[in-house]
């Protein structure tokens, strides 16, 4: 199994990019989206989270407040390591399970595995194979969050400053697609990142 670790700063456009790589055929898993299905009404971590947060942090409907939450955590250390000691293993296993099922049932050439806080952590460092960074100037981070998620531009600046630096992400990256200009050049950048993992995923069989 070969495993390509997708990641890139708020507003980068890592998940066009994976976008890009699942129209080429190559399974796409994404650790945000997994954190939304386990977090979904119904879900059973649910309960763990209100007995651990209260049920302030849940809707009139039950599903979570996850603006609340993520407010509520982002500039408190301890209450964020209390989510993720709860969240990230189950991401973790979840993750684990369908990279699994999707070389089982598919034999890719190779699998992309999105992880947003991938330099935050090394949980998933024994499964990767390569790190893929979407790049971009910050300027244009931060226009594209504020578009995108409706933050205001001292919030984006400060979930920016909460990630590690630009430089680091770069600096780390087996490749760098840079997303400074239009969709057509971001599909041309995937296309091309792609023939080099093929090539890449042939040599290591």
């Amino acid at each position: 199994m070969f495993v390509i670790a997708l990641t890139g700063g708020i507003g980068s456009g890592k998940s066009e990019a994976a976008r890009q790589f699942s129209t080429l055929g190559i399974p796409v898993i994404d650790t945000d989206l997994i954190a939304h299905e386990l977090t979904a009404v119904g879900e059973p971590i649910l309960e763990d989270i209100k007995r651990i947060f209260g049920a302030d942090f849940f809707n009139t409907d039950g599903s979570l407040s996850r603006a609340k939450l993520r407010k509520h955590v982002f500039n408190n250390p301890v209450e964020r390591l209390k989510l993720e000691s709860l969240i990230h293993p189950a991401i973790h296993e979840h993750a684990l399970k369908q990279l699994a099922e999707n070389e089982s049932a598919l034999k890719p050439p190779y699998q992309i595995l999105v992880i947003p806080l991938l330099f935050e952590n090394n949980r998933y460092d024994d499964v990767i194979d390569k790190i893929l960074v979407i790049d971009c100037d910050e300027s244009l981070q931060i226009k594209r969050a504020m578009s995108r998620s409706r933050m205001t531009e001292s919030e984006v600046k400060e979930m920016m400053a909460a990630q590690v630096t630009r430089s680091v992400r770069v600096n780390s990256a087996d490749e760098v697609i840079l997303n400074n200009g239009s969709l057509a050049e971001l599909q041309d950048n995937v296309t091309a990142v792609h023939k080099k993992f093929i090539k890449t995923c042939i040599v290591k069989q």
